[in-house]
């Protein structure tokens, strides 16, 4: 299902001008150093806008985010559209920060013409046919404005006169736009190790610190997708029979993960887990929980994965593009063979820039009847490739 039809990037890190339109299911792939990362970067830029949080992240070093520094770059830009509404701003560099240079909502209003044409958006930008919504004089703050807007209930006022409340709308269809989940940190000191508050159970963080919290909450609410969960859990990893969840007995307003072994009454718990199985838990949590945020967001997350774990992986990737959007990075061959060329997006960089390519199943035709995505990738007839 999508929800962000469109990204544009303009200064960001390696990416010097992309356009990316987007699929339910967006799989981006390329050689260490392409700029992979950097596109899931691009929504943790906006994350720190949304929390108010950007100068903190800038930290004194606007070159860091900057395509070849402030003296190549002196600001950038980021545009989110959605199917009616688009969010953008530009920042630019004033003594060692990033300061918002505008800040702006736009919609372009609905017709029966316009709302299955996903080029809308941008001719509609040239015709000049958007009405836009942002705070008179809205530029040269530090931190962005969208959330007072949206929450002072400013409204756009069409010629027709009509009320739009288009920061609203905009803000909470950002709010689930900025989430990254990681999952790599699977050491002792990991957040899906740890004791957990048992009330911590609205949504599964990006780091997976209430992951025990809500399993417990999924277990007692929502004993299908639970179950479900389960199962897939034990298809890889064949030693795990079931979840123990509850309230610890010393302290009710905690959790922790634990967990039963086929054939043993021992004592499990989540360090008791490789990192793989660990892993792959957060991934299914994430993935088959009943309400997903809107847009998934994960940067390799094949890491530590059995190849029958990637393909598992695969399946719950595509099971849950149907419902909500998914974009990932990867650079594994084996999870990559189990997706279409339309879901594939190649990001290359030739040593100044980073571009991305949606592959083309026509082109690709003929290799297809003999190879899969991951020999094609392999052979650079993909590209993506140092």
């Amino acid at each position: 299902m999508i929800i962000l039809h469109e990204v544009k990037i303009e200064g960001f890190k390696s990416i010097e001008s992309a356009r990316l339109e987007l699929n339910d299911l967006n799989v981006v792939i390329g050689a260490n150093g392409a700029g992979k990362s950097n596109l899931i970067g691009v929504f943790k830029l906006l994350e720190r806008v949304l929390s108010e949080n950007l100068q903190l992240y800038v930290a004194s070093d606007p070159d860091r985010l900057l395509y070849h520094g402030r003296k190549k770059t002196p600001m950038l830009s980021l545009d989110f559209s959605f199917e009616q509404d688009s969010y953008e701003f530009e920042l630019e560099v004033v003594q060692d920060k990033l300061i918002f240079r505008h800040e702006r909502c736009i919609r372009i209003p609905r017709t029966a013409e316009n709302m299955t044409d996903r080029s809308t958006i941008v001719s509609a930008r040239s015709k000049g046919g958007f009405y836009v919504a942002e705070q008179p004089g809205a530029h040269g703050h530090k931190e962005s404005r969208l959330k007072e807007i949206a929450r002072l209930k400013e409204i756009a006022i069409l010629s027709t006169g009509t009320e739009i409340g288009i920061s609203q709308s905009v803000f909470f269809q950002l709010q689930d736009l900025s989430s990254i989940h990681h999952f790599q940190d699977m050491s002792d000191n990991s957040p899906a190790k740890q004791m957990a508050d048992v009330d911590d159970n609205r949504f599964l963080r990006p780091d997976a610190a209430n992951l025990a919290a809500y399993l417990y909450w999924l277990q007692e609410k929502h004993p299908v997708q639970f179950r479900h969960i389960e199962e897939h859990i034990r298809l890889v990893a064949p030693f795990f029979e079931k979840f123990v969840l509850a309230p610890s007995r010393l302290n009710e307003r905690k959790i922790k993960l634990e967990w039963r072994q086929k054939g043993s009454d021992a004592y499990f718990d989540a360090y008791s887990l490789s990192d793989g199985s660990l892993r792959f838990i957060c991934l299914a949590a994430l993935l088959l929980q009943p309400s997903p945020p809107a847009l998934i967001l994960l940067d390799e997350p094949e890491l530590g994965l059995h190849p029958f774990a990637i393909r598992i992986l695969a399946e719950m990737l595509e099971a849950a593009s149907r419902h909500v959007q998914v974009l990932l990075a990867t650079q594994s061959v084996t999870l990559l063979n189990h997706f279409a060329p339309q879901d594939v997006i190649v990001a290359e960089n030739d040593g100044l820039k980073t571009t991305f390519n949606r592959l083309d199943e026509e082109k690709l035709k003929d290799w297809l009847d003999d190879f899969s995505l991951g020999e094609l990738w392999e052979k650079n007839v993909l590209g993506g490739r140092p």
